[in-house]
């Protein structure tokens, strides 16, 4: 069942095209970028935005490039000290089956469908891509409908993606415990450049709670760090939205590298998800040129909120 899922189907101005693993599609600004379908990229007006791995990860589909408006493109991928932080990616445990990781006893995210969006027009284009999370035994754990959409052209100065994933438990399972490591949830691992002298800050002014070392959780509606890119001043911020099931508790380091990540402190608080009961998240990435005050960061938030249909 699992290998047929990695077959993929794209929707295109309201015409369906079922297309095998070689298959070529566009819709708007959404491309697949080889005939074997194993990358697909977010342009807006010809600008690239994301690209996304949605079918050669050994072990998940994540985000590999996020550019900001002039192009500076901030995520690190394979990264010898940490070769499972993948630029930006959204893992947990569930049953007891870590799926951050990347070992032999580890769980994988085995891409399935996927559907390009054209409902937005030219100015939405995104993605749905269903993902099941199986365990070492093979087993569906977790089943995921993952959407990733840009706001197309550069809002308030920043590009901004939504990353929306739909998690419910699959035909036949009553129940699945979703828990993990305190920094688990969807997150950013960066270019080497931006390890150094960058700094955090979010919508409250709140220094968190300690972990171990500088490695902090603070419960905000967003963080945001400011660092250099390859030379050039980047800000890139986190929005939780409101509707979410539980308030984000933001995981943030930056010794000996930086690290950003949205979580449901899931470490503290395990969350039991029954069968008809999904739990729904959203998720906002914002990425401006240069850095940024916090004003302009909580403008651009409260705009997310708005278009993304969170507000309460």
């Amino acid at each position: 069942m699992l290998k047929k899922a990695r077959r993929c189907v794209f929707v295109d101005a309201g015409l369906v095209l079922l297309v095998a693993v070689c298959g070529l599609a566009r819709a708007a600004d959404t491309r697949m970028e080889d005939r074997k379908a194993t990358g697909i990229s977010l342009f807006d007006n010809g600008r690239p935005v994301v690209r996304y791995r949605c079918a050669d990860g050994p072990y998940k589909p994540y985000v590999d490039q996020l550019c900001s408006p002039a192009g500076a493109q901030i995520l690190r991928d394979h990264v010898p000290d940490h070769a499972h932080h993948h630029g930006l990616m959204f893992a947990l445990s569930v049953d007891g089956v870590n799926f951050w990781e990347e070992a032999a006893a580890a769980g994988t995210e085995e891409p399935g469908f996927l559907m390009v969006d054209n409902r937005g027009g030219h100015k939405r284009p995104g993605f749905e891509q269903g993902v099941y999370w199986v365990g070492p035994d093979k087993k569906r754990l977790l089943d995921e409908r993952r959407h990733v959409t840009s706001f197309g052209d550069p809002v308030n100065g920043a590009t901004l993606v939504t990353w929306r994933s739909r998690l419910q438990t699959p035909p036949g399972k009553t129940s699945a415990v979703l828990s993990g490591s305190h920094y688990f949830g969807l997150g950013m691992r960066f270019v080497e450049s931006m390890d150094k002298g960058g700094r955090f800050f979010n919508a409250d002014g709140k220094a968190g709670e300690v972990v171990r070392g500088d490695e902090t959780l603070t419960r905000t509606k967003w963080c945001a760090y400011t660092a250099k890119a390859d030379g050039k001043p980047v800000t890139v911020a986190i929005f939780d939205g409101p509707k979410n099931f539980r308030p984000a508790t933001v995981f943030t380091m930056s010794k000996p590298f930086a690290y950003l990540s949205a979580t449901l402190n899931v470490w503290k608080e395990p969350i039991t998800l029954k069968a008809g009961h999904p739990l729904d998240l959203c998720y906002g990435i914002a990425l401006w040129d240069g850095e940024v005050a916090k004003a302009t960061v909580e403008k651009l938030y409260l705009q997310w909120v708005q278009l993304s249909g969170q507000k309460n």
